[in-house]
């Protein structure tokens, strides 16, 4: 196999942005909508199980029958039109975030893209995000200089199903001409790794605070970070050796090429 392409996933990967992100702006929302709701980072947590913004509102709806205060008719009528006002406002407050530059990226992820880029190393953005909330953030977080490396973008709207299923790792490899043996998936979370895996994608995890405690036993390696020269990850789960720092030569093998001897 030949390494031959990066695919990003986005919350949680690239950056911290469920914590620093959406939970606030989730809240914030809620207010706005005249609703009594708080979700706290523990039972954010549990939501995180369920992919994909309307889903999680939804399933939070069924599973904890919160008090719907002045949105009770609305919601007996129109649930998912509100389910959708209501994720749109949650979008909003999360632009506005990104904007104040209270969601920046994780450590090493500037340092790889712009290694891989450079090197001609193709990527892509492989997210349960809508478009309308993955744009805004790439362009936040990334920046005009990171953002011209990335080739391609997936979003979960743009597909019939979202992570865990498989559909938007196998619309990349398809878009990219990629077989999926040459991909490498870099995750957070056991949803993106079971979304890799089943469309055959090897993946690299970089846990973060809300998945630590999640099982990646298809994972081919599970990390703390990505790291830096002068901040070393901790491995979780190793690939069969060490290292202090992700860069393209431990990408290539973990996804099981040797990586090139450079020429004299």
């Amino acid at each position: 196999m030949t390494l031959g392409a990066l695919l990003f996933d986005v919350d949680g990967t690239l950056a911290d942005t469920e914590p620093e992100g959406h939970l606030p702006a989730y809240n914030r929302a809620f207010k706005e909508h005249g609703l009594d709701w708080r979700w706290t980072k523990k039972l954010y947590r549990k939501l995180l199980l369920i992919s994909g913004g309307r889903e999680r509102i939804n399933h939070y709806l069924d599973s904890y029958e919160p008090e719907l205060g002045p949105n009770d008719e609305r919601v007996r009528e129109d649930r998912d039109g509100w389910v959708a006002e209501l994720h749109q406002s949650k979008s909003r407050y999360f632009r506005d975030r990104l904007r104040k530059g209270r969601v920046p990226l994780r450590a090493g992820v500037a340092r790889l893209i712009r290694e891989a880029g450079e090197s001609g190393m193709r990527i892509a953005i492989v997210t349960n995000a809508t478009r309308a909330t993955l744009e805004p953030f790439l362009a936040y977080a990334l920046g005009d200089e990171l953002l011209a490396y990335i080739e391609l973008t997936v979003c979960g709207d743009e597909v019939d199903n979202k992570k865990p299923a498989p559909d938007v790792y196998r619309m990349a490899c398809e878009r990219l001409g990629c077989e999926p043996g040459d991909c490498i998936a870099i995750e957070d979370s056991n949803a993106g790794v079971r979304a890799a895996h089943g469309a055959h994608v090897p993946a690299l995890v970089t846990v973060n605070a809300d998945t630590r405690d999640q099982v990646f036993d298809s994972a081919a390696a599970v990390l703390d970070s990505l790291g830096e020269p002068d901040l070393p990850v901790t491995i979780l789960k190793s690939p069969g050796f060490d290292f202090d720092y992700v860069n393209l030569d431990v990408l290539r093998r973990i996804n099981g090429e040797a990586a090139p001897t450079p020429a004299d």
